[in-house]
């Protein structure tokens, strides 16, 4: 064997094994399986139907001679656009995809489904924590300050009157004109 074809086919194979840790990381981006990536057939229904969030319908015209070119190039723009990524970005998953898809699965981007997700919990997950000393979790903190609260009987609008020290700097009630001495 030439030292060029063997040079040639270990460069062929890194590539194809970047790609396949490339998509395996934009499925598990995606909320997918990771291990979906190494399945021929089903990494394509993935990357069309999860991914690009088309429809089944999308992943069938794949196999239909010349329409499947005008898929895929639709489906690169529609993965960008899941991504946060501009249409130039989608040119680049097109042409150059052995460059952007590591670009997409190592980089920052952070898809659709993710962002979605990050907005119904309010941006916090179980890792945010508001100091050191603390450990627990802000809405565990909360919730235990609530108990605590449900302890004191007093009624709300008079815990907080009562507990906060900055009295002297709010202004005097309006005595009522029934309560002045002529």
């Amino acid at each position: 064997m030439d030292a060029a074809v063997l040079i040639f086919l270990l460069f062929y194979i890194a590539i194809i094994v970047l790609m396949i840790a490339s998509m395996w990381k934009i499925f598990e981006k995606a909320g997918e399986p990771g291990w979906a990536a190494l399945v021929p057939i089903y990494n394509s229904y993935i990357m069309t139907t999860s991914v690009a969030g088309k429809e089944p319908l999308w992943f069938w015209l794949l196999f239909v001679p010349f329409v499947n070119i005008v898929i895929a190039i639709m489906e690169m723009f529609a993965i960008a656009e899941r991504f946060g990524k501009s249409a130039a970005f989608g040119m680049g998953l097109l042409f150059l995809p052995f460059i952007f898809f590591p670009m997409l699965a190592f980089g920052d981007a952070v898809h659709e489904s993710q962002r979605r997700s990050r907005r119904r919990s309010g941006g916090r997950g179980y890792s945010d924590y508001e100091d050191d000393e603390d450990d627990r979790p802000k809405k565990k903190r909360r919730r235990e300050e609530d108990y605590e609260d449900e302890e004191d009987e007093r009624p709300r609008g008079k815990r907080r009157h009562e507990d906060n020290e900055d009295d002297e700097d709010r202004p005097q009630k309006r005595r009522r004109r029934d309560d002045d001495d002529y």
